[in-house]
């Protein structure tokens, strides 16, 4: 039976009637084939026919039924039931997609090709490029029931459809809307409806215009992870927050990473913590025992590093005993070398061992202890009593956030150590994830099992944990080692009845306990999370962990890890955006790359924060990113690739320069960066440097990179300027331009960028020129300006302007003014005959760093 078309009775944007049609083995868009070789079981129904009814926003339900026409689903039936169930498609060829697939458990990355044997195991979408109608087509994997599903390639071109379980006691032979498909002519436009049309159907999770972001999101911050690693503790964060603070760049969030929990080993004493851990990956069997925190800083009292006789610090010992550290995981790898090279001798080298484990232990033996309260006078200790003090000291810092794994600790929960009923549960990986990259954190899993709370109990769980942080002042969490839940599931329903009860549980504890937003979600990169987690989840990282260097050891990776983290960020944005705020990670400042990486958080549209060691800052770089009071100049919309390179391969196709763009409310901005050099392989199944792209390449921008109207209201207008003034940023440029003008070319080396801020010009008493491009000592100049306007002013015309921030306001102006105030005050300006119009700022600590600017003529 041929399924029922979508008629379109009113396309505006792409003009069709009976816009898909699944007729003899041919899936087609106005008569344009996307799919051939379907099988005969494959069903396409209309949107109307399957959604059901939707606690979404009547606005939101209203523009989703307009534009029904534009999307249907695809199902498909087979003989037999299974927990498992993988179906063709349909094949194609010598079409353009993009594609998101999962290249570990937990991170997903782009993948780009022309037919179904290019695509790779568990990918979360695609995106087809559709010349023939000017248009874009996205093909997207959903949840139907109790099945998750995701689209694998297939022999001959083909697209296989797997829809799994993850149980063995869950099973089903047929789906009706196991993926949808949405065209629209704008690939912008495009995902923000298909993924409205997802929330309309599923209504399990909630768009990121439905909720609030967390307050940070405007914020500068510090995460404590690469300072410390699993070494955390209460004297190393303050001095880590004190070097911030004296550098007069007050952190206004602090993240307490990995290392502060109550956790231990299977073999160690069930009521004392796991002792002497440092890296990351020797806690990935540990368990967490108690909710409150561990013994470093239970142990701290009220006041302890207020009062003068404070303990000194010294900020080389955490950097010392990491090296240390280091020389132990290096020998402990040369052993295994040894082994695998048939080496029968190994006594030099577990000697070696030894030695180094006697000194690290001594070193974190000889770490300055706290001064101990004796008296009994203290009124509060542990957490509390440190973030009190914190506060106290510091009075920009607002939120304080702590790590947590999804499942309490990265192994779970103890086994009879609190009221919970947890049990140790062996793990299980799902055949899709065989094609995903080799992972430590997965062997490491694999090795301890996780110890699950039963799902009825999850709710508790959060709630234990989170209620006992608000008490002390916590404010939020990061919730990393998201997606495990899938390897634990065949007991409890599968996965999405456990993520289901999960997520519900960390939702409520979310609204009850951190004011519904406190929280960062990381390692949670598949779609199981996205269609099932973020009902209350609004901010997540887009992108894998930022690696300083490779941990397989390519000298190379301290460079062109840098580009793929980039790539991650940007291109998963796409879809993830339109869950939640694209957190794009912290960085370290004085990394090779450091610049690399500023310029892009600049513009990115969250949150900036970092990951220094103590003493090891660029605090020049960072106040190119961040005010005197620790905010940011944030742009109004999340970054996002350009339309050219949504098809490339900016990573090593030895030709395509990433360009990313954004909006603020004065302009817009345009990120190019040369991020080749590294990237997927599929034979290998890992990502790996690829030396012979890393080059310079040569790029072009033009204005009509931005995409002005995914802010239509807010930025709208400003595309359709007739002319924009150009502010290069390294170059310190400024040119005029128009959107039929050619594009500006430029070399860029490997690892290097160039930002480019475009504004509008407008006419100013109808003969003078006028575009404000703000500070330019800052990356996002444009995001300084808080208000711009033109009036009457004494004996002529004046633009008046508001602006946050100290140091170079630029504008450009093709008349000279005949004076400059700012806050009333008459000051000095130079202009040129290029029309750079310069007046020097100060920050205005009274004003909240804002001063009012007069350009009159």
């Amino acid at each position: 039976m041929t399924p029922p078309d979508v008629v379109c009775n009113n396309s505006e944007a792409i003009g069709f009637t009976n816009l898909f049609s699944l007729c003899d083995g041919t899936f087609a868009i106005n008569g344009v084939t996307l799919l051939s070789k379907v099988p005969g079981n494959v069903t396409f129904s209309s949107f109307s026919t399957i959604c059901p009814a939707s606690d979404a926003p009547p606005s939101l339900i209203k523009q989703v039924k307009s534009r029904s026409y534009r999307g249907g689903f695809l199902g498909f039936s087979q003989p037999a039931v299974a927990d498992r169930l993988v179906n063709s498609l349909g094949k194609f060829s010598s079409r353009n997609f993009l594609s998101i697939f999962r290249f570990k458990t937990w991170w997903s990355t782009m993948w780009v090709g022309s037919c179904g044997s290019d695509l790779q195991m568990e990918t979360q979408w695609v995106l087809f490029q559709v010349p023939e109608l000017s248009s874009y087509v996205l093909l997207l994997p959903l949840i139907e029931g109790r099945f998750r599903s995701a689209i694998h390639p297939g022999n001959d071109d083909h697209v296989l459809i797997c829809a799994e379980s993850g149980s063995s006691q869950v099973q089903a032979d047929s789906f009706e809307a196991i993926a949808y498909v949405h065209v629209c002519d704008n690939p912008y436009t495009l995902m923000k409806e298909a993924y409205s049309a997802a929330r309309v159907h599923l209504n399990t999770f909630r768009l990121r215009e439905e909720k609030a972001v967390p307050p940070i999101v405007d914020k500068f911050g510090w995460c404590t992870w690469d300072a410390f690693y699993l070494t955390v503790d209460p004297v190393g964060v303050w001095h880590g927050v004190k070097d911030f603070v004296d550098a007069g760049l007050p952190p206004r969030f602090l993240i307490i990473d990995d290392g502060w929990q109550s956790v231990n080993l299977d073999g160690d004493n069930p009521v004392e913590d796991a002792k002497n851990l440092v890296f990351g990956g020797e806690q990935m069997t540990a368990r967490l025992y108690r909710f409150e925190e561990c013994e470093r800083f239970r142990g701290y009292r009220e006041g302890t590093l207020l009062s003068p006789e404070a303990c000194s610090y010294d900020k080389n010992r955490p950097k010392m005993i990491l090296c240390k550290a280091k020389e132990l995981e290096n020998a402990k790898k040369a052993r295994d070398k040894a082994i695998r090279g048939g080496t029968a001798e190994l006594s030099g080298f577990d000697r070696r061992i030894v030695e180094l484990k006697k000194e690290i232990d001594q070193m974190l033996a000889d770490r300055e202890e706290l001064p101990v309260d004796r008296s009994g006078s203290s009124s509060s200790t542990g957490l509390r009593a440190f973030i009190e003090d914190l506060k106290t000291k510091f009075k920009g810092l607002d939120d304080v956030y702590v790590w947590q794994a999804l499942c309490g600790a990265w192994g779970g929960v103890r086994p009879g150590s609190t009221h919970l009923d947890s049990k140790l549960v062996p793990v299980k990986l799902s055949p899709g994830l065989a094609g995903t990259m080799d992972d430590l954190a997965v062997d490491k899993i694999i090795e301890g099992g996780i110890g699950l709370v039963r799902p009825d109990q999850a709710a508790d769980l959060y709630d234990s944990m989170h209620s006992y942080l608000a008490s002390t002042g916590v404010t939020g969490v990061k919730v990393d080692v998201i997606h495990t839940l899938e390897y634990v599931c065949e007991e409890h329903g599968g996965r999405v009845e456990l993520a289901k009860a999960y997520y519900d549980g960390l939702s409520r504890s979310l609204v009850k306990n951190f004011n519904g937003t406190g929280i960062i979600s990381s390692m949670q990169q598949s779609n199981d999370f996205f269609f099932l987690g973020t009902r209350q989840v609004a901010m997540g990282r887009t992108g894998d962990d930022f690696w300083f260097e490779d941990p397989h050891g390519d000298p190379m990776g301290i460079y062109w890890l840098q580009g793929a983290h980039m790539i991650n960020n940007s291109y998963n944005s796409l879809w993830m955006g339109e869950f939640m705020q694209p957190d794009w990670d912290m960085f370290q400042t004085d990394h090779a790359c450091a610049e690399f990486h500023a310029a892009s958080r600049a513009i990115c549209g969250g949150p900036v924060y970092v990951s220094d060691s103590l003493g090891c800052h660029d605090f020049n770089l960072l106040k190119k990113l961040v005010f005197p009071d620790g905010t940011i100049p944030r742009c109004q919309h999340h970054a996002l690739p350009t339309r050219d390179c949504l098809f490339k391969n900016p990573l090593f196709d030895e030709k395509t320069i990433l360009k990313i763009w954004n909006l603020n409310k004065f302009g817009g901005v345009v990120g190019a960066f040369n991020c080749q050099g590294a990237g997927w392989d599929p034979k290998e199944k890992r990502v790996k440097g690829y030396p012979h792209c890393y080059k310079p390449m040569a790029a072009a921008v033009n204005v009509t990179d931005v995409e002005w109207a995914q802010k239509k209201k807010e930025c709208g207008g400003m595309g359709e300027a007739d002319e924009y003034a150009v502010y290069l940023h390294q170059a310190k440029e400024l040119l005029l331009m128009t959107p039929s003008s050619d594009a500006i070319h430029l070399g860029l080396q490997p690892s290097s960028f160039e930002l480019f801020s475009f504004v509008p010009t407008r006419m100013i008493g109808g003969d003078c020129k006028f575009a404000a491009i703000g500070l330019v000592n800052m990356f996002n100049s444009v995001g300084t300006l808080l208000e711009v306007e033109a009036g009457e002013g004494e004996g002529g015309i004046a633009v008046r302007m508001k602006v946050k921030g100290g140091g170079e306001l630029m504008v450009y102006s093709d008349r000279k003014p005949e004076r400059s105030y700012v806050n009333g005050v008459e000051v000095g300006f130079e202009w040129g005959e290029d029309g750079k119009l310069r007046v020097d700022l100060a920050w205005e600590e009274n004003n909240g760093g804002v001063s009012e600017v007069t350009f009159a003529y």
